[in-house]
């Protein structure tokens, strides 16, 4: 993004420090620098504590990394909140805020666009551009939080892009979101989803990093699976609760089961029954989501007394579950349709 320049947001406070040895500076000019970045500032002038020959010397070196906000939506239903958000190469990128009172929580995207291919989503109806760096997923949250004047306590790594096929970029985050003196915001408050690319979940418990782990599930049938999720030809529903089972064994992390109901597709006690098959036992929850239309699609969103059928036969099987409306419909809630529909125009 940046040729031949650190991006110091992408650094660690630790690493920031080394960096500045590495300039002939004094180390503890690292922590101080580091503090002004979460003051979310955009130009090294804006340091009034730092010498002006350092100033200068950053600006050879280095730059900050600041993404732009290009248009906030609020939802009249809700109260959720929806961003565009501009990358330095011109690309547009989408970010969500949900205001629980107790809790702020952000979705923040992970690649613009996406290369999975869900049939249900419109994030993957032009591709994929290119990968998020960290830096750029952690700008999300301090953008957020300034707009908002609120802390931002809880991240779910659920927008555009998947982030296990962007994988260097997405642990890299996790480790910058948790530092003490930058945003630290602790592992347990993070979610990250994935479609259920295997060897990665199991990278992933291998780190042994607290995060909770989010399957987007969506059919438990491989062949029904296939039809709505093109990752599926490569990974078996079988493959993927084994992992499951690996990353909570590793991890001691209950799994949420991500399953978007989408009307005669998904939605009958077939596919409940399989569910309560394959998760019997397991230290998991699953959340019902009444499919988002959207235009390119086809797919309906089932009747209210379809969904709660559904939801009682899971509960009578002791399958923990609920159903998470989705958030946002009068402002393009689903995954990549603000982003493109700003794109086409």
């Amino acid at each position: 993004m940046y040729k031949g320049k650190f991006v110091l947001k992408n650094l660690t406070e630790e690493e920031l420090k080394d960096f500045l040895v590495e300039i002939g500076e004094k180390k503890f000019r690292g922590s101080q620098i580091y503090s002004w970045i979460y003051r979310n500032i955009r130009d090294f002038d804006e340091m009034n504590n730092i010498p002006k020959s350092l100033r200068t010397k950053l600006q050879e070196h280095a730059v900050i990394g600041n993404i732009e906000k290009d248009l906030r939506l609020d939802s009249k239903i809700d109260g959720t909140k929806k961003y565009l958000f501009r990358l330095n190469d011109g690309n547009i990128i989408e970010t969500v805020a949900m205001d629980y009172d107790t809790r702020l929580t952000v979705c923040v995207s992970n690649q613009v666009g996406c290369r999975m291919g869900c049939r249900f989503c419109a994030s993957t109806i032009d591709g994929l551009s290119r990968n998020l760096e960290a830096w750029e997923i952690l700008d999300q949250i301090i953008k957020v939080q300034e707009d908002l004047g609120k802390r931002v306590s809880n991240i779910v790594m659920m927008g555009s892009g998947e982030p296990l096929d962007n994988y260097e970029n997405s642990i890299r985050f996790l480790k910058l979101v948790n530092e003490k003196n930058g945003l630290n915001i602790g592992n347990r408050h993070i979610t990250l989803s994935t479609c259920g690319i295997v060897d990665r979940i199991r990278d992933l418990a291998d780190l042994e990093i607290p995060i909770n782990l989010a399957i987007s599930l969506h059919s438990p049938f491989d062949e029904e699976r296939q039809k709505i999720m093109p990752v599926a030809n490569k990974y078996k529903v079988e493959q993927i609760i084994e992992a499951c089972h690996y990353y909570i064994g590793k991890t001691n992390r209950r799994i949420t089961f991500e399953y978007s109901l989408i009307k005669g597709v998904n939605d009958s006690k077939k596919e409940a029954e399989r569910i309560v098959k394959l998760l019997k036992g397991m230290l998991c929850h699953v959340n019902l989501i009444p499919i988002n239309p959207i235009e390119e699609r086809d797919f309906e969103k089932p009747d209210i007394l379809y969904i709660n059928k559904f939801k009682a036969y899971l509960e009578k099987n002791n399958i923990p579950v609920t159903i998470r409306n989705s958030m946002g419909a009068d402002i393009s809630g689903a995954c990549g349709q603000l982003r493109r529909s700003v794109s086409k125009r």
